[in-house]
């Protein structure tokens, strides 16, 4: 629990996370607000909106590993803060378990905060409203988890931040694929947007459950390999 509290307060303590917090705490709620919802998309409305909030757990995810592989500064040259942690830890395992612990508990309670003040702006609320928060909570956690587990891989966060921002919200690369091929239903992003989306152009029609499934089976197999990694090299 130590560990934990002190890969919180690190996580909190970055300019980086706040602005992700910033950014997911207040996007989905703004674009609700200039929105004009047309009929047909009442059954989603709000929950919409809620998917482009996950930037913010994307900047999170990755923030709070890309801070670690980052030089310390004019003191320290070519210091970096994955060292001290590594050193101070006993387990390489306690080390990632309380990174990853405290990323989700960050992510939870930001995409349960912000969908709760998004869906109090929708008149009427969306049917099954409290099954589908639940469903945008693992959402946004799991992302935050994949883009943790790519920031680990890559010792960077300009890929993967640059990649999972713009498949996001710019163009959706995995949406381009589903078009070509029904396997690309299964990536984490369109999978996963089955446990709270009702409207999706998607090849495959996922159950809520099922979505999810496929997509926390991403989560644990690319969090295993990062592991992995992070044990076999120095740092």
């Amino acid at each position: 629990m130590t560990l934990f509290h002190a890969e919180l307060r690190k996580l909190l303590t970055l300019p980086s996370a706040r602005a992700g917090l910033a950014i997911g705490l207040v996007l989905p709620p703004g674009v609700m607000m200039i929105s004009a919802v047309p009929e047909e998309a009442r059954q989603d409305a709000g929950f919409v909106q809620l998917t482009l909030g996950v930037i913010g757990a994307i900047v999170l995810g990755v923030v709070s590993t890309s801070s670690e592989y980052t030089a310390e500064g004019d003191d320290a040259p070519g210091g970096r803060q994955i060292t001290t942690s590594l050193t101070g830890t006993a387990s390489r395992t306690l080390f990632l378990a309380a990174k990853a612990g405290a990323l989700t508990l960050v992510v939870a309670v930001l995409a349960l905060v912000t969908a709760t003040l998004t869906l109090a702006l929708t008149r009427p609320l969306p049917d099954n409203t409290v099954p589908r928060v639940v469903g945008v909570v693992v959402y946004w956690t799991f992302t935050a988890l994949l883009a943790h587990g790519i920031t680990l891989l890559t010792r960077t966060g300009v890929v993967p931040l640059t990649l999972l921002i713009l498949n996001t919200s710019v163009v959706s690369v995995t949406f381009l694929l589903s078009k070509v091929t029904p396997l690309a239903a299964y990536f984490p992003d369109l999978a996963g947007s089955h446990m709270f989306l009702h409207r999706i152009a998607s090849p495959v029609d996922l159950a809520p459950v099922t979505g999810g499934l496929v997509m926390a089976a991403w989560v644990v197999a690319l969090l295993a390999v990062a592991a992995v990694v992070v044990h076999r090299r120095d740092a």
